[in-house]
């Protein structure tokens, strides 16, 4: 398995959830909830920490239903880490199923006794610690990392 931090992103039209890795790869801890607004997608701050914590991959939820099919907001996390993509490279970012992500956050947040009011600030970052684990679980037990690459259109000093 590959050493490093990874960061979880959990790509919400209001809200992105991100989570990180420990070095070794076994367990993801919440970070912090971006607000996104419609001049700002919180991008930037998502690449500022994943430089801070000197992150070596980036996962993005990719949202499908139940029979494996793109959602309709499957297009809003790709072109989220098209842009991620550009902003970290070389750094990887890779996309995974985030199916139920969304849902095991809230239902555990229940179980804990935090009512559904007060989930809202947080259930982004529980969302990003549930697709983050399950990309370092199947990388473990498979020996490969999960998900697919999202191919950087261009390096950060292009972009100057």
């Amino acid at each position: 398995m590959r050493r490093g931090v990874r960061l979880g992103v959990d790509v919400g039209s209001v809200r992105v959830g991100v989570a990180r890795s420990d070095r070794d790869g076994l367990l993801a801890t919440p970070v912090e909830t971006v607000q996104r607004t419609r001049d700002d997608d919180g991008t930037l701050r998502v690449a500022e920490l994943a430089r801070e914590l000197e992150a070596m991959e980036v996962v993005v939820g990719l949202p499908r239903s139940l029979d494996g099919r793109e959602r309709a907001a499957a297009g809003l996390a790709r072109a989220y880490a098209r842009r991620l993509a550009d902003l970290l490279a070389p750094v990887g970012v890779r996309m995974v199923d985030e199916r139920f992500s969304t849902t095991t956050a809230q239902r555990a947040m229940t179980a804990s006794g935090r009512r559904a009011k007060d989930q809202r600030a947080v259930v982004d970052q529980v969302a990003a610690v549930v697709l983050l684990q399950a990309a370092l679980d199947d990388e473990r037990a498979g020996g490969a990392p999960r998900g697919r690459l999202i191919a950087a259109a261009r390096t950060p000093e292009e972009s100057s």
